[in-house]
């Protein structure tokens, strides 16, 4: 791992490399500190549990998804098609080679999982809903909120598929549901 970079960032990238290859309940602290090169203290001094770490490096993931998303949305102008491009952009991340699931599943899962990671997982999910309920709104949805919260159903459901053959097959029949629910819910896009 490069030493370069504050001791904060390079503790979260070797956090984000190790808690989702191997899981974070069988990656310890000394395992983080090794990977980014600081001293056992930096680790303390910087988040003061493992649990602070995971949910640090749950927050970084939070974000880098949503801005991924974000800039998919951005490409499109017409609103339903803002909509599918949350499901296009998620099902080009799914697809990739190194894809090992939903980080936020995946670590709210683990054995003796605390509050804090909780707390991180459910502000993932609801910013998610969030945003699709916003998109919905903006496609001219009857009732938008139902439309979020079932098309974030869909978008966190795929993400429990682990089988590597499944998630090409699985994604683009998610697609074909977000579109089915976003017709319905704008009367055929009007």
């Amino acid at each position: 791992m490069s030493t370069k970079g504050s001791v904060r960032e390079r503790l979260l990238a070797a956090a984000d490399e190790l808690f989702y290859r191997d899981g974070v309940h069988s990656v310890g602290v000394d395992r983080v500190i090794d990977t980014a090169g600081v001293a056992k203290a930096s680790l303390y001094r910087t988040f003061g549990t493992k649990e602070h770490l995971v949910a640090a490096y749950l927050a970084a993931r939070h974000q880098k998804m949503f801005d991924y998303l974000l800039r998919a949305v951005d490409k499109k102008r017409e609103p339903r098609d803002r909509l599918l491009a949350i499901f296009d952009a998620q099902a080009q991340w799914i697809n990739r080679r190194q894809y090992r699931g939903c980080a936020f599943a995946r670590a709210s899962a683990e054995p003796s999982v605390g509050a804090l990671v909780l707390s991180e997982t459910a502000s993932y999910r609801d910013d998610i809903r969030t945003l699709l309920t916003t998109l919905g709104s903006e496609a001219g949805a009857a009732d938008a909120a139902a439309l979020g919260l079932q098309l974030s159903l869909l978008y966190h459901g795929v993400t429990g598929i682990s089988e590597r053959g499944q998630l090409r097959a699985a994604t683009a029949a998610l697609r074909s549901a977000a579109e089915t629910l976003i017709d319905a819910a704008t009367k055929g896009g009007r």
